[in-house]
C-alpha cells in the first residue's frame, strides 16, 4: 500500500484482537478509511466491510482493497497491467507538474504514469476493475517517488528509489467474505454515519491541521486525472484551498466528531486517536461515554519519517530541529444503547480490567 501519515499498520493486530473478542461482530464500518489497511485487515480476517473516504484517491482505494473480490477481478486485471506493462512513456500533464514543475518523479517515470493513465481513461473499464487498476499505478508511482512520505514537498536530491523503472504490479485484492458482499462508499463522514449499517464502526478521523488531500494532492489528481489547476512549489490542486475539512480545524473539530459518533447506528464503536490531535484522550472518552461503557488503550510507535528528520525548507535546508521522536495512539471501544447487554457487560468488563497497553490477551 501507499505510504501514508497516519496509517494503522501497527495497530491492525490491536484492532482485530478486540474485534476478536465480540461474537456478534459481523460487519465492520470503516468510517474514514483512507488506504483501507484497516478494512483490508478485516476483510482477510472474514469480516464483511463497508469502507467510507470523500478523496477520490481513498475511495479508489477501498474498492479495489475492500468492494473488490479476487475471484471477479483478478484474471481481467492481470490481463490488462500486463498491456499496460508494454506502453511507451509519453510526456503530459503529470510529467510537466510533478516531475518538472515539481520533483515528485523523475520524468522518464512521470511519462510512464502519463501514458498508463491515458490509456486507461481510453479504455474506460467497469467497477471495481477500473479502481483495481488504478491503484496498481498509484502503488506504482510510489514506489518511486522522492518524497518523505508526504506530497506537501520533495527531496532536494533524488531518492535512490525514483531512479528504479515504473513497474506495475497486481494489488492484494482478496477473495469475498461469507457475510455478504463488502462495499466502498465516498461519503461525508455524517452521511456515512447516518445511513451505514454495521455491527461495529472503526472510526480513525483527521486529528490536527494537516488535511489529506493536501498531503497527498498527487493521488487525488492522478485519480480524477482532470489536469487541475495548480499552485506553489509542491503543485497542489488549487481545491487543496477550499475542500477543508471541519476535522482540521481546532475550533470545530470537536463538535464535528461528537455529531458523527451520535450519528452512528451500530452497536459498538472503536475509536483511535494519536496524541498530536486536538482532541484529549478525555474529551474522546467523553463523547463515546455518553453512549454506554467506554475501555481505552494506548500504544507507543515511532512517528514518521518526515518528522524524525527535522523541518527542510523549500529548497531542502534544515530550518528545524527534531522534537519527540515517538507518539502515543489512543484506542478507546464503546458500546452504544444499541448494544446487547452482553455486549455490554463485556466492554464494561475491560474497562474495570484496566489494561493501559493494547497488548490484549488472545479472546
Amino acid at each position: 500500500m501507499i505510504k501514508y501519515i497516519g496509517s494503522k499498520r501497527a495497530l491492525v493486530p490491536e484492532i482485530l484482537a478486540l474485534l476478536a473478542r465480540f461474537d456478534s461482530v459481523r460487519t465492520v464500518l470503516d468510517l474514514f478509511s483512507g488506504t483501507s489497511r484497516v478494512g483490508h485487515a478485516c476483510k482477510r480476517a472474514g469480516y464483511r466491510v463497508l469502507a467510507n473516504d470523500h478523496n477520490a484517491y481513498a475511495h479508489t482505494l477501498g474498492v479495489c482493497y475492500v468492494e473488490a473480490d479476487r475471484e471477479a477481478v483478478e484474471d481481467d486485471a492481470r490481463r490488462v497491467l500486463s498491456e499496460l506493462r508494454d506502453l511507451p512513456g509519453r510526456e503530459g500533464f503529470f510529467t510537466r507538474t510533478y516531475c518538472k514543475n515539481a520533483r515528485f518523479f523523475r520524468p522518464e517515470n512521470g511519462a510512464r504514469v502519463d501514458a498508463i493513465r491515458d490509456a486507461l481513461a481510453e479504455l474506460d473499464p467497469p467497477r471495481p476493475l477500473a479502481q483495481v487498476l488504478l491503484t496498481a499505478l498509484m502503488e506504482a508511482a510510489d514506489r518511486v517517488d522522492s518524497t518523505c512520505g508526504l506530497q506537501m514537498a520533495y527531496l532536494k536530491s533524488w531518492a535512490k528509489r525514483a531512479y528504479a523503472p515504473l513497474d506495475l504490479r497486481m494489488p492484494d485484492v482478496l477473495p469475498a467474505v461469507p457475510h455478504g458482499p463488502c462495499e466502498a462508499h465516498a461519503l461525508d463522514a455524517l452521511d456515512a454515519a447516518r445511513t451505514l449499517a454495521a455491527d461495529v464502526a472503526y472510526v480513525d478521523p483527521p486529528y490536527n491541521q494537516h488535511s489529506y488531500l493536501s498531503n497527498y494532492h498527487v493521488w487525488e489528481t492522478l485519480v480524477r486525472w482532470d489536469a487541475p489547476e495548480v499552485y506553489g512549489v509542491a503543485q497542489k490542486r488549487v481545491d487543496c484551498r477550499t475542500r477543508k475539512s471541519p476535522f482540521n480545524s481546532k475550533r470545530r473539530c470537536g463538535a464535528a466528531l461528537a455529531d458523527v459518533l451520535g450519528a452512528l447506528q451500530v452497536p459498538l464503536v472503536i475509536l483511535s486517536m494519536s496524541d498530536e490531535g486536538y482532541l484529549s484522550p478525555a474529551e474522546l472518552r467523553d463523547m463515546l461515554a455518553a453512549r454506554g461503557p467506554v475501555a481505552t488503550f494506548d500504544h507507543d510507535f515511532k512517528r514518521y519519517v518526515g518528522a524524525q528528520i527535522g523541518i527542510h525548507s523549500p529548497q531542502g535546508e534544515k530550518v528545524g530541529s527534531v522534537g519527540r521522536l515517538r507518539n502515543r495512539e489512543h484506542l478507546l471501544i464503546a458500546a452504544t444503547e444499541l448494544a446487547s447487554p452482553k455486549t455490554r457487560d463485556q466492554v464494561a468488563a475491560m474497562a474495570r480490567e484496566g489494561c493501559g497497553q493494547l497488548r490484549l490477551p488472545s479472546p
